[in-house]
Order: C-alpha cells, then structure tokens, then sequence
C-alpha cells in the first residue's frame, strides 16, 4: 500500500500548493509538457524575488530526448541515473557568482545562490500547481555539464529540477520503488528557530 507523503505533521495549516508539494522519484516517461507549459514554470521563476532586481538566475531546458538532456543523463551519479531520465524536462539552474565580460563587478553575487534558490522553489510550486511533480537534485558532475552545455564561467551550475507526471510504480526498479516510499521528516523548528539569542529556541507559547 502506497504511503502518504503530505500533509505531515506541521504542514496541514500551509496553502496549496505547499500543503502538496514533495519530490517523487517515479515520472512517466512518455509524459510530455507542451513549450506553453515550460513557459508558464519559467515565468513562475522570471517573477522570484530577487536582491535590487539583479535575476542572478539562468536555466537550460533539457527537454527529455534533446542535445540538452544527453549531456545531462551522461554525467548523473548512479542514484540519479535511473530516475531523473524519466521526468518529462529537467531544468539546470545556475547563478551568476562574478563579473560578465564587460568587466564591471557583479552586483548581486552575494545574493545570488539565495535568488536562484527563490526562483527554483517558485518553479517547483507552479509546477505542482498546474498537477505536476518537481524534483530537485545535485547528483551530477556539475563541472562537466557546465562545461559540456557552454555555460559562462561567471556562472555557476547548481541544481537540476526534474518535472513530470508520477508514472507508475510497476514500471521502476525495485531500487526506485524503494525510494519513492521512504517516510518524509523535517528537522523541529525548536531546532533552527531562534529567539532573542541564537540557540534559544523560540516558541510558539
């Protein structure tokens, strides 16, 4: 019998998506987004917050089956590599961390890995508001994917996000089967909540 994942304790008081939101390892790999569906996730990340407006953030759509795509499945770590093919587009994120040709110093680089982490999670609750799925993952080599897709070296390549629609259970190793069902845990906020002073928990009462 298929395990809950949401809501868990703590998240049955958030909005959807929120409430909703996690992370399956099973897509249906014949699943396919339309580009006006690509576009809707990417404008969900064009319009993040971001420091002074700077959008330190750049994505390369690797669109399953695509040039793109290849080079990202050939550099994926072994728990990653049965996976994320399925999903029906991954996303590479990267951010601007230095100065661009022009030479003048990047205004945003101390905010910038905090941005694009705005615009990832904006991606991933659009995503889960139109009825599908996000993963994120860093299980790849990121040097040669940045390298291999022609990313500017005041770029930094960070995450993939992989979006799709579950597949089903059946169609998976048992490894990734496995995972899909593992319980969901969040660290207590009485473990990263500070009041007055840091390590003084705050709470609620």
């Amino acid at each position: 019998m298929e395990k809950p994942h949401a809501p868990m304790p703590g998240a049955e008081a958030l909005a959807e998506p929120l409430r909703s939101r996690w992370s399956p390892s099973i897509f249906d790999d014949e699943h396919r987004l339309t580009r006006e569906q690509v576009e809707t996730l990417l404008h969900a990340a064009q319009w993040a917050p971001s420091w002074g407006n700077s959008q330190p953030w750049a994505f390369v759509v690797a669109e399953r089956g695509s040039a793109a795509h290849q080079v990202l499945v050939r550099h994926l770590t072994r728990g990653n590599s049965g996976w994320v093919p399925r999903a029906s587009v991954v996303l590479v994120t990267a951010a601007q961390v230095g100065p661009g040709p022009d030479g003048e110093r990047w205004r945003g680089a101390d905010y910038a890995l905090h941005d694009l982490g705005q615009a990832a999670a904006h991606l991933t609750l659009q995503a889960r508001a139109m009825d599908l799925h996000a993963h994120q993952f860093a299980g790849f080599d990121h040097e040669a994917v940045h390298d291999a897709l022609g990313v500017p070296a005041w770029y930094r390549v960070m995450t993939g996000i992989a979006v799709g629609r579950r597949g089903k259970p059946d169609d998976v190793p048992e490894r990734d089967r496995e995972r899909e069902q593992r319980e969901r845990h969040r660290r207590p906020l009485a473990d990263f909540v500070w009041g007055d002073v840091w390590g003084d928990p705050w709470t609620t009462a």
